[in-house]
């Protein structure tokens, strides 16, 4: 079986990859159900106790046992959460030095009359909730419709800390501008200050918070195992969800490029390629809705060994989307009849993989072989 080839140099390919055929996944694993009841939940953390963190969108944060048991919603979240649409509690990290500082980090729709803006904010973990929270990145400017808010929330090896951005759907030129947040995955130290190696930093008229420019959506974030580099990937509209290897300061061409169609069936932008623009190392057509994602490196599933891990939510699937460096090679989609949107995919202490599933009725997941 091809592998991940472990090299710490990072190439952009000059053009976008075939994608690879989807083929019936050779082996299927079983599906354990942990907990349920939750109610759109959308970030999932793990716990040095052995607990769970489990953010539910509709603007409540609880913490599941290892038996399933779900606790009565925690205290201490911020009051403007705007539950509308695709908005409200989002993703949820702990901070690299939880065992110390017993802080997490959560991104929510802040609402900001008369629409909401994506806010990440750092609290301190306590039994029954949190303290001493604390708002350390807002979005720029606000906006109306309540879509397309990205925020995944991944730590780098330095400390700092990814934020991804969504366009907020009717916002899609500021993708390409450096006065706003929108389609952007911007850095932040923990504390809400600005790396000073920020790629735009110093550029007059730019936000020195931004990473990466040209994202539609971004539901899927996680460090490459071996190299620590930023993966992510993004909804297209109709076609065109892609994955990207997010370096500092690239362009990913959102609207000018895309492999997608507009919902109407009309042309978006100048077509697929343009100079000077990214191309994605995958992409799918038609979209699979993807969210949630995470690189494999455990031993519950040695087949799956160094291969990256994508939700569906529209084909209510796994994919799993063997590499060769920075190439994708094949793809395998697992668990075709589970019926329901797969909202996170992560990798637990334990070795096995963890789902959320997206419904009033939310379960998590745990597949083992």
């Amino acid at each position: 079986m091809a592998c991940l080839i472990l090299s710490a140099v990072a190439v952009t390919p000059v053009s976008a990859q075939v994608p690879a055929q989807p083929q019936t996944a050779a082996f299927e694993p079983q599906v354990v159900e942990i907990a349920k009841g939750l109610a759109r939940p959308w970030g999932l953390a793990f716990l040095p106790s052995g607990r769970m963190l489990v953010s539910e969108r509709v603007g409540r944060l609880r913490y599941v046992e290892a038996d399933g048991t779900v606790s009565a919603p925690l205290t201490g979240l911020p009051e403007n959460i705007a539950v509308d649409g695709q908005g409200g509690l989002l993703d949820i990290v702990l901070s690299p030095n939880f065992a110390r500082d017993q802080t997490v980090f959560f991104a929510f729709s802040q609402t900001s009359p008369p629409g909401s803006r994506t806010a990440v904010a750092r609290a301190r973990l306590g039994a029954g909730g949190l303290g001493a929270v604390k708002i350390i990145f807002t979005q720029t400017p606000a906006a109306e419709a309540p879509a397309h808010f990205g925020s995944r929330l991944v730590f780098g090896r330095d400390g700092n800390l990814w934020i991804t951005l969504g366009d907020r759907y009717f916002g899609a030129p500021r993708a390409q501008d450096l006065t706003s947040h929108f389609g952007k995955v911007v850095r932040i130290r923990p504390d809400g200050s600005i790396p000073k190696d920020n790629p735009y930093v110093g550029t007059p008229g730019a936000r020195a918070d931004i990473w990466s420019i040209g994202h539609r959506n971004l539901q899927g974030a996680a460090l490459h195992p071996v190299t620590g580099a930023l993966w992510t990937h993004e909804h297209g509209a109709q076609g065109g969800d892609e994955i990207n290897l997010t370096a500092a300061g690239k362009n990913y061409g959102w609207p000018v490029i895309t492999w997608g169609i507009d919902y109407s069936g009309e042309k978006i932008g100048e077509g697929t390629a343009k100079a000077g623009l990214e191309q994605p190392l995958h992409y799918w057509v038609p979209s699979i809705a993807p969210s949630g994602m995470a690189f494999y490196t455990g031993d519950k599933f040695p087949q799956w060994r160094n291969t990256l891990l994508v939700g569906s939510l529209k084909f209510g699937l796994l994919s799993r989307l063997t590499l060769d460096g920075e190439k994708v090679i094949a793809e395998e989609r697992l668990l075709t009849n589970l019926g329901e949107r797969v909202r996170d995919v992560r990798q637990g202490p334990d070795g096995y993989v963890y789902l959320l599933t997206d419904s009033l009725n939310g379960r998590i997941l745990k597949l083992v072989p």
